[in-house]
Protein backbone atom coordinates (compact mmCIF):
# COMPACT_ATOMS: atom_id res chain seq x y z
CA UNK A 1 0.00 0.00 0.00
CA UNK A 2 2.70 2.49 1.23
CA UNK A 3 4.51 1.65 -2.56
CA UNK A 4 1.31 2.46 -4.08
CA UNK A 5 0.55 5.95 -2.70
CA UNK A 6 3.87 7.14 -4.93
CA UNK A 7 2.32 8.64 -8.32
CA UNK A 8 4.95 7.29 -10.03
CA UNK A 9 4.28 3.87 -9.46
CA UNK A 10 0.91 3.70 -8.46
CA UNK A 11 -0.73 0.71 -6.44
CA UNK A 12 -2.47 -0.79 -9.97
CA UNK A 13 -0.30 -3.49 -10.59
CA UNK A 14 0.74 -4.23 -6.68
CA UNK A 15 -2.30 -6.24 -5.48
CA UNK A 16 -0.80 -9.71 -3.87
CA UNK A 17 -0.61 -12.64 -6.53
CA UNK A 18 0.69 -16.06 -6.28
CA UNK A 19 2.93 -15.35 -9.50
CA UNK A 20 2.25 -13.28 -13.00
CA UNK A 21 1.15 -14.80 -15.85
CA UNK A 22 -0.29 -13.85 -19.44
CA UNK A 23 1.39 -14.00 -22.47
CA UNK A 24 3.21 -11.01 -22.78
CA UNK A 25 5.05 -10.36 -19.46
CA UNK A 26 7.60 -13.27 -19.48
CA UNK A 27 8.07 -13.43 -22.97
CA UNK A 28 8.87 -9.85 -23.63
CA UNK A 29 11.34 -10.37 -20.24
CA UNK A 30 13.43 -13.27 -21.99
CA UNK A 31 13.44 -11.47 -24.81
CA UNK A 32 14.64 -8.45 -22.94
CA UNK A 33 17.36 -11.32 -21.50
CA UNK A 34 18.27 -12.41 -25.01
CA UNK A 35 18.68 -9.25 -26.26
CA UNK A 36 21.01 -8.27 -23.31
CA UNK A 37 23.13 -11.63 -24.25
CA UNK A 38 23.90 -10.63 -27.77
CA UNK A 39 25.31 -7.36 -26.85
CA UNK A 40 27.61 -8.80 -24.29
CA UNK A 41 25.24 -7.77 -21.29
CA UNK A 42 25.21 -10.82 -19.25
CA UNK A 43 24.92 -9.21 -16.20
CA UNK A 44 22.14 -7.02 -17.58
CA UNK A 45 20.73 -10.12 -18.88
CA UNK A 46 21.17 -12.09 -15.17
CA UNK A 47 19.29 -9.23 -13.28
CA UNK A 48 16.26 -9.23 -15.67
CA UNK A 49 16.16 -12.84 -15.90
CA UNK A 50 16.27 -12.90 -11.58
CA UNK A 51 12.65 -11.57 -12.40
CA UNK A 52 11.27 -14.98 -14.18
CA UNK A 53 12.95 -16.92 -11.58
CA UNK A 54 11.31 -14.87 -8.45
CA UNK A 55 8.14 -15.30 -10.17
CA UNK A 56 8.50 -19.39 -10.44
CA UNK A 57 9.79 -19.11 -6.90
CA UNK A 58 6.68 -17.50 -5.82
CA UNK A 59 4.40 -20.05 -7.01
CA UNK A 60 6.36 -22.78 -5.47
CA UNK A 61 6.67 -21.36 -2.77
CA UNK A 62 2.87 -21.28 -2.47
CA UNK A 63 2.81 -24.38 -3.55
CA UNK A 64 5.10 -25.89 -0.51
CA UNK A 65 3.17 -23.79 1.70
CA UNK A 66 -0.02 -26.01 1.19
CA UNK A 67 1.43 -28.98 1.24
CA UNK A 68 3.42 -28.19 4.59
CA UNK A 69 0.05 -27.12 5.81
CA UNK A 70 -1.83 -29.74 4.86
CA UNK A 71 0.92 -32.52 7.42
CA UNK A 72 3.30 -32.55 5.03
CA UNK A 73 1.69 -33.99 2.17
CA UNK A 74 -1.79 -33.79 -0.30
CA UNK A 75 -1.74 -37.66 -1.34
CA UNK A 76 -5.45 -38.66 -2.19
CA UNK A 77 -6.96 -35.16 -0.79
CA UNK A 78 -8.88 -33.13 -2.80
CA UNK A 79 -7.87 -29.42 -3.15
CA UNK A 80 -10.64 -27.20 -4.73
CA UNK A 81 -8.89 -24.04 -6.85
CA UNK A 82 -10.82 -20.83 -7.21
CA UNK A 83 -9.74 -19.62 -10.69
CA UNK A 84 -7.79 -21.04 -13.81
CA UNK A 85 -7.06 -17.55 -15.60
CA UNK A 86 -4.02 -15.27 -15.05
CA UNK A 87 -6.76 -12.55 -14.13
CA UNK A 88 -10.44 -11.55 -13.48
CA UNK A 89 -12.78 -10.75 -16.16
CA UNK A 90 -10.93 -12.96 -18.65
CA UNK A 91 -10.52 -16.85 -19.86
CA UNK A 92 -7.20 -16.09 -21.03
CA UNK A 93 -5.04 -18.92 -19.29
CA UNK A 94 -1.73 -18.03 -21.01
CA UNK A 95 1.11 -18.68 -18.80
CA UNK A 96 -1.20 -18.38 -15.72
CA UNK A 97 0.31 -19.25 -12.34
CA UNK A 98 -2.17 -21.86 -11.69
CA UNK A 99 -1.03 -24.58 -14.43
CA UNK A 100 2.36 -24.49 -11.83
CA UNK A 101 0.65 -24.78 -8.77
CA UNK A 102 -2.01 -27.25 -10.17
CA UNK A 103 0.64 -29.76 -11.69
CA UNK A 104 2.98 -29.16 -7.77
CA UNK A 105 0.03 -30.23 -6.13
CA UNK A 106 -0.67 -33.45 -8.47
CA UNK A 107 3.28 -33.97 -7.96
CA UNK A 108 2.70 -34.72 -4.36
CA UNK A 109 -0.18 -37.14 -4.90
CA UNK A 110 -3.30 -34.32 -4.80
CA UNK A 111 -6.51 -34.12 -6.88
CA UNK A 112 -7.51 -30.89 -7.86
CA UNK A 113 -10.86 -29.85 -8.48
CA UNK A 114 -10.80 -26.65 -10.42
CA UNK A 115 -13.91 -24.01 -10.90
CA UNK A 116 -13.40 -20.29 -13.17
CA UNK A 117 -16.62 -18.65 -14.77
CA UNK A 118 -15.18 -18.19 -17.56
CA UNK A 119 -12.68 -20.89 -18.54
CA UNK A 120 -13.73 -23.99 -21.09
CA UNK A 121 -13.43 -27.22 -19.96
CA UNK A 122 -11.10 -28.50 -23.07
CA UNK A 123 -9.09 -25.18 -22.40
CA UNK A 124 -8.18 -25.91 -19.13
CA UNK A 125 -7.11 -29.86 -20.02
CA UNK A 126 -5.43 -28.74 -22.83
CA UNK A 127 -3.23 -26.57 -20.93
CA UNK A 128 -2.70 -29.49 -18.13
CA UNK A 129 -1.65 -31.42 -20.70
CA UNK A 130 0.73 -29.48 -22.69
CA UNK A 131 4.78 -29.48 -21.49
CA UNK A 132 5.83 -25.64 -20.20
CA UNK A 133 6.66 -22.77 -22.89
CA UNK A 134 4.86 -25.16 -25.13
CA UNK A 135 1.18 -23.10 -25.42
CA UNK A 136 1.91 -21.15 -28.18
CA UNK A 137 2.98 -24.06 -30.74
CA UNK A 138 0.81 -24.65 -33.43
CA UNK A 139 0.09 -28.61 -32.55
CA UNK A 140 0.18 -29.25 -28.55
CA UNK A 141 1.41 -32.40 -27.55
CA UNK A 142 0.23 -34.33 -24.93
CA UNK A 143 3.03 -35.77 -23.27
CA UNK A 144 2.07 -34.94 -19.41
CA UNK A 145 -1.45 -36.32 -20.31
CA UNK A 146 -1.21 -38.29 -16.97
CA UNK A 147 -1.79 -35.33 -14.97
CA UNK A 148 -5.49 -34.84 -16.17
CA UNK A 149 -6.23 -38.35 -13.93
CA UNK A 150 -6.15 -36.24 -11.11
CA UNK A 151 -8.23 -32.89 -12.92
CA UNK A 152 -11.78 -32.58 -12.02
CA UNK A 153 -13.47 -29.68 -14.30
CA UNK A 154 -15.86 -28.35 -12.26
CA UNK A 155 -19.05 -26.85 -13.02
CA UNK A 156 -19.53 -24.60 -10.10
CA UNK A 157 -17.76 -23.38 -6.64
CA UNK A 158 -19.83 -25.37 -4.75
CA UNK A 159 -19.08 -28.68 -7.01
CA UNK A 160 -15.07 -28.22 -6.68
CA UNK A 161 -15.41 -27.84 -2.79
CA UNK A 162 -17.52 -30.92 -2.37
CA UNK A 163 -15.38 -33.05 -0.46
CA UNK A 164 -12.58 -30.98 -0.36
CA UNK A 165 -9.56 -30.88 2.41
CA UNK A 166 -8.68 -26.94 0.87
CA UNK A 167 -9.35 -23.72 -1.48
CA UNK A 168 -6.95 -22.25 -3.24
CA UNK A 169 -8.09 -18.67 -4.78
CA UNK A 170 -5.55 -18.43 -7.49
CA UNK A 171 -7.57 -15.28 -9.39
CA UNK A 172 -9.22 -12.38 -8.08
CA UNK A 173 -12.82 -12.71 -9.59
CA UNK A 174 -14.95 -10.66 -7.63
CA UNK A 175 -17.85 -13.43 -7.46
CA UNK A 176 -15.66 -15.53 -4.92
CA UNK A 177 -15.86 -12.50 -2.30
CA UNK A 178 -19.89 -13.23 -2.10
CA UNK A 179 -19.90 -16.72 -1.50
CA UNK A 180 -21.27 -18.72 1.14
CA UNK A 181 -18.60 -19.84 2.76
CA UNK A 182 -19.94 -21.07 5.78
CA UNK A 183 -22.58 -23.86 3.36
CA UNK A 184 -18.96 -24.63 1.75
CA UNK A 185 -16.82 -25.32 5.09
CA UNK A 186 -19.92 -27.48 6.38
CA UNK A 187 -19.47 -29.75 2.86
CA UNK A 188 -15.57 -30.59 2.95
CA UNK A 189 -13.18 -32.18 5.02
CA UNK A 190 -11.93 -31.23 8.24
CA UNK A 191 -9.72 -28.98 9.24
CA UNK A 192 -10.33 -27.05 5.87
CA UNK A 193 -8.12 -24.72 4.86
CA UNK A 194 -8.35 -21.88 2.88
CA UNK A 195 -5.16 -20.36 0.70
CA UNK A 196 -5.76 -17.27 -0.54
CA UNK A 197 -3.26 -16.62 -2.98
CA UNK A 198 -5.07 -13.08 -4.18
CA UNK A 199 -5.70 -11.50 -0.63
CA UNK A 200 -9.52 -10.68 -1.80
CA UNK A 201 -11.29 -12.78 1.05
CA UNK A 202 -12.22 -11.84 5.00
CA UNK A 203 -9.65 -13.88 7.08
CA UNK A 204 -11.00 -12.71 10.02
CA UNK A 205 -14.55 -14.24 9.35
CA UNK A 206 -13.31 -16.92 7.66
CA UNK A 207 -11.59 -18.04 10.69
CA UNK A 208 -14.60 -17.57 12.26
CA UNK A 209 -16.53 -19.82 10.59
CA UNK A 210 -13.48 -22.26 11.14
CA UNK A 211 -10.91 -22.29 8.50
CA UNK A 212 -7.86 -22.51 8.50
CA UNK A 213 -6.52 -19.16 6.76
CA UNK A 214 -3.14 -18.86 4.74
CA UNK A 215 -3.00 -15.00 3.05
CA UNK A 216 0.12 -13.60 1.02
CA UNK A 217 2.18 -11.23 3.39
CA UNK A 218 -0.54 -11.54 6.62
CA UNK A 219 0.47 -13.08 9.37
CA UNK A 220 0.13 -16.77 9.85
CA UNK A 221 -2.78 -18.56 11.63
CA UNK A 222 -1.41 -20.05 14.58
CA UNK A 223 -2.18 -23.40 13.45
CA UNK A 224 0.17 -22.90 10.31
CA UNK A 225 3.12 -21.63 12.69
CA UNK A 226 4.61 -24.60 13.54
CA UNK A 227 5.04 -25.88 10.22
CA UNK A 228 6.50 -22.10 8.79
Amino acid sequence: HAIGTDSRIGPKFLNASVGFGGSCFQKDILNLCYVCESVGLKEVADYWFSVVSMNDYQKNRFVERVISSMFNTVKAKKIAIFGFAFKKDTGDTRETPAIDVCKGLIRDGGKVAIYDPEVKQDQMFRDMSTPKFEWDRPNYNKTESHFLENVQYAQTAADAVDGAHAICIMTEWDEFKTYDYEAMYAKMQKPAFVFDGRNILDHAKLRNIGFIVYALGKPLDPFLVKAY
